[in-house]
């Protein structure tokens, strides 16, 4: 005979709560982790690819023989000419070691739903092409080929209309092709005749022609994107894509969008107070702030110069205190002029590294104290209040260089060792040995401009 058993278990009502059973349900999650943002990794691919040889220190230097004038009349007969020396000019670039960890622990990788060894592992690869965009755009900024839109002379004087638009485009393209820089697919033979392309050759394909590139951020391809010109070609070149990430083609430019172009906000200075717990000497002093989000680490929040902040010596000190923002970390620049170059001093600082003791990496709404001048670092060139500004850069090939002493390489590490005896550790690391090199100034250039879309931009 069948028993209906329920009833024989059930001392309360039927319609028990899940507040007095709560402790007996399993919590739901997802097999899946949720996905991160999506990088843009443009610029690192259109430096050229140069090797430093190992045993030669870690200094590359590129050598180039400039051009001899022409003459400048005919020649005397039976008289030889004076003749010309062979210009030499010389860059170099310093390869560096880049390189970080993750750490786990045994408990953690038993414990946790999710792979976390596998999970690191692709962390780790992201962050290594992360970095090499970052120092990429880092370098870059050095260039001195420099132009912002309405020629307005300087970041600093850059007004909030001042987008990117098609003047400033043809006056970039312009510039190179006067300058003389090359552009990809061509401008390499001695003989610069072109195939106009007869029926069925591959020269009809679009993306075989000479061309320059254009990196911009997603803001600013939104203002091209509001320019009917620009949209209309756009249009017409979509299925004419050639490299990773580009939103189209025009005037011989081929657009490639990434949201790691650094941009640049200026705010409200920060006021410093004289003190005499350092050792700075007597003289009036004027320090400038910036923060460096912490994800990308860089300086994109910059306040204006300070005041003159006097200092009574030799003892004399600065205090001053970080922004209350998160998200960020802040430098502390300090000198004698408006326009400081120097690290300042501060315990508050990183203690190990090579910028151990200075004035960065201070957390947000601190006091510190600066006590010297410390490190020479050039801060970005300031914004006005209330603005952000948006490097676009513009080049030709072989602007730049991608210096590569040791590649990439990744370590795993899982097993016992005589530091780790019980095994409780597991570490995902990588490292590189590598420098960015500025071939030739004249074969790049940035644009600098605001954008109408950039006010809620955070």
């Amino acid at each position: 005979m069948a028993i209906n058993n329920a009833t024989q278990f059930n001392s309360g009502s039927v319609g028990t709560s899940t507040g007095t059973t709560g402790t007996d349900v399993e919590n739901y999650i997802a097999q899946e982790t949720l996905p991160l943002a999506v990088r843009q990794l443009v610029a690192y691919q259109f430096g050229d690819p140069l090797r430093l040889l190992k045993g030669r220190g870690v200094t590359y230097t590129a050598s180039r023989y400039e051009r001899v004038p022409l003459p400048y009349t005919t020649l005397s007969e039976g008289v030889p000419p004076l003749g010309q020396t062979m210009p030499l000019q010389q860059v170099q670039a310093t390869a560096q070691q880049w390189g970080d960890k993750i750490t786990l622990t045994d408990v953690g990788d038993m414990t946790i739903k999710h792979d976390l060894f596998q999970k690191a592992i692709e962390l780790c690869g992201m962050a290594l092409a992360e970095t090499l965009e970052r120092n990429t755009y880092n370098n870059l900024l050095a260039g001195t080929q420099i132009n912002t839109v309405n020629k307005r002379g300087s970041r600093f004087a850059l007004q909030s209309g001042d987008v990117m638009n098609t003047v400033e485009l043809n006056r970039a393209v312009g510039a190179l092709r006067t300058l003389g820089s090359p552009r990809y697919n061509g401008d390499e033979r001695s003989d610069m005749k072109l195939d106009a392309g007869a029926p069925g050759k591959a020269s009809e394909d679009p993306r075989k022609a000479p061309h320059y590139v254009a990196l911009v951020h997603p803001l600013v391809e939104q203002d091209l994107r509001a320019n009917s010109t620009i949209i209309t070609a756009w249009s017409y070149s979509d299925i004419n894509r050639l490299y990773n990430n580009e939103i189209g083609e025009w005037a011989g430019v081929r657009f490639c969008a990434s949201n790691m172009i650094p941009s640049f906000t200026g705010y409200a200075q920060l006021s410093g107070t004289g003190g005499s717990a350092g050792a700075l000497a007597t003289n009036t002093y004027y320090i400038l702030v910036t923060g460096s989000d912490t994800q990308n680490q860089v300086e994109s929040y910059l306040t204006q110069v300070s005041a003159g902040i006097s200092v009574t010596g030799a003892t004399g000190s600065i205090s001053v205190t970080t922004p209350n923002v998160s998200g960020y970390t802040w430098n502390v620049y300090v000198g004698t002029t408006t326009t400081p170059t120097n690290l300042g001093v501060c315990a508050s600082g990183p203690t190990v590294g090579p910028l151990a003791g200075q004035a960065t990496q201070l957390p947000s709404n601190t006091a510190v104290i600066i006590t010297n001048t410390g490190t020479a670092q050039t801060p970005p060139a300031p914004v006005a209040t209330g603005l952000t500004v948006f490097p676009t850069f513009i080049m030709g090939k072989h602007g730049y260089g991608q210096v590569v002493l040791d590649d990439v390489k990744f370590t795993y590490l899982k097993t016992a060792d005589k530091t780790d005896p019980l095994n409780q550790l597991r570490v995902v690391g990588w490292k590189i040995h590598y420098g960015t090199i500025i071939l030739q100034n004249k074969f790049f250039m940035r644009v600098e401009s605001t954008s109408a879309y950039a006010a809620t931009f955070s």
